[in-house]
């Protein structure tokens, strides 16, 4: 271990994001977030009609998004507001913690909705009987299991390495990958656990959803009115199009080579998985 003459810090600085016009930016999509997705569960559980899974899975991942948005917008707010850039360590590990869990949430309930729909349109008459309500609530429990057990392998880890000397963070929140690069420990266990394990967990929904929507698409093609592939597809636009927002950033902030790593641009990145993708 390098630096064990060195006093520990006990605060890191977040220094991303703190011009006025990107605070009222994200003032708006944080309120548009959680507004929003208030309004899809209270919409969700209040209408009879809309209780089937997909409504379901949709409540879930709307009350995820909220959280995942509530884990990093507001701290990054509040110090704006304060004139301060100070998160404590224990802050900082919290909130790398909660952020794990969301963003393996999101992951977990976006392949779940993916099969919900590989299920509508491909097996329509069995639909019921395949996607039980015990079916449903066990998926989703299962998800916040794993998700709870995994970002808290992540924050052990994380809270086991020193941090000597530089303490700023070049980032709006606490992500593994600036932390990583402050320690002044030997970090490649954490290295290696983010490369397979968390690898693993983002890999196996993101295959799943491919082979869904790869089975949605021969389905499609074999509807013989163009009516009805649009509404097929319609069914489904949305959900591609955070899937392609969330998985992309996540690709292009973690799983590139550590050499090839601008602070601007996994910053940017990081801004549309934590604050776009749930708005």
């Amino acid at each position: 271990m390098r630096g064990t003459n060195q006093s520990r810090i006990s605060e890191f600085l977040l220094l991303g994001l703190s011009r006025q016009l990107l605070f009222l930016l994200f003032l708006i999509m944080y309120l548009a977030t959680v507004l929003g997705n208030l309004l899809i569960i209270l919409a969700i559980s209040t209408d009879s009609r809309l209780h089937t899974p997909m409504y379901f899975f949709l409540s879930n991942l709307s009350l995820v998004d909220i959280c995942f948005s509530s884990t990093t917008v507001p701290k990054m707010l509040a110090n704006h507001v304060l004139g301060t850039q100070t998160i404590s360590f224990s802050g900082c590990l919290t909130q790398m913690y909660f952020l794990f869990m969301f963003v393996d949430m999101d992951n977990f309930l976006l392949a779940v909705m993916a099969y919900d729909h590989f299920v509508a349109i491909c097996h329509p008459l069995h639909y019921t009987t395949k996607m039980s309500h015990q079916l449903c609530a066990l998926l989703v429990a299962g998800s916040w299991v794993i998700a709870n057990l995994n970002a808290l392998l992540h924050t052990v880890l994380m809270a086991r390495l020193s941090f000597c000397a530089d303490n700023a963070i070049p980032h709006f929140f606490c992500d593994v990958t600036p932390l990583l690069k402050l320690s002044c420990s030997d970090t490649h266990l954490n290295k290696l656990t983010i490369l397979f394990e968390a690898g693993l967990l983002m890999i196996a929904p993101f295959v799943c959803i491919l082979e869904s929507y790869t089975l949605i698409g021969y389905a499609v093609l074999r509807v013989p009115s163009s009516r009805g592939r649009w509404k097929a597809l319609s069914t489904c636009g949305s959900h591609l199009a955070v899937v392609s927002l969330f998985y992309g950033t996540i690709i292009a902030v973690y799983f590139n080579p550590s050499s090839s790593h601008l602070a601007e641009k996994d910053t940017a990145a990081a801004v549309l998985y934590t604050v776009v993708t749930p708005c």
